[in-house]
């Protein structure tokens, strides 16, 4: 397993806290590209998945768009045009809201939900060559990645 240094073929850092910093960010891309090498014969991007994941976690409750963006884990993705590709590919369902025609209720339909369980099969079954951590550990990572979103904490 190659380091960071190597990864990226940079002989050193000004801190180990550099260093941290840029190997999670090169980590993250790494592990999206593998989670996208799985959604991809699909036809989902990462971002088509995670607003699937949300309706189908909320699921038989519709969703809004800004209930949807609340939960995403890029919430500066375009969402009007997810929605849009999700709905052409029969994912989801939009309606209009009855108390203000401005607002949508998005709901996930049961073709999603089908695919959806298929999806999550094949990535658990990749979890452990993408992240092949045991759980001590991976527990550990979770409180440290929280701990640099919530330092006061």
């Amino acid at each position: 397993m190659a380091s960071i240094e190597e990864e990226i073929k940079q002989k050193s850092f000004v801190s180990e806290q550099a260093r941290a910093t840029i190997n999670l960010l090169f980590t993250a891309n790494w592990l999206q590209s593998k989670i996208s090498a799985v959604l991809r014969p699909y036809g989902l991007s990462p971002e088509q998945y995670n607003v699937l994941r949300i309706l189908n976690g909320s699921h038989p409750n519709a969703l809004c768009q800004k209930d949807i963006l609340d939960r995403m884990i890029a919430p500066k993705s375009n969402l009007t045009l997810i929605i849009g590709r999700l709905k052409q590919k029969n994912y989801i369902e939009v309606n209009r809201a009855n108390h203000d025609k401005r607002e949508y209720s998005i709901s996930i339909t049961e073709a999603a939900r089908s695919m959806l369980q298929e999806v999550n099969h094949v990535l658990n079954q990749h979890q452990s060559s993408t992240l092949p951590l045991i759980e001590k550990d991976a527990k550990r990572l979770n409180a440290l990645l929280e701990k640099i979103r919530n330092p006061e904490t």
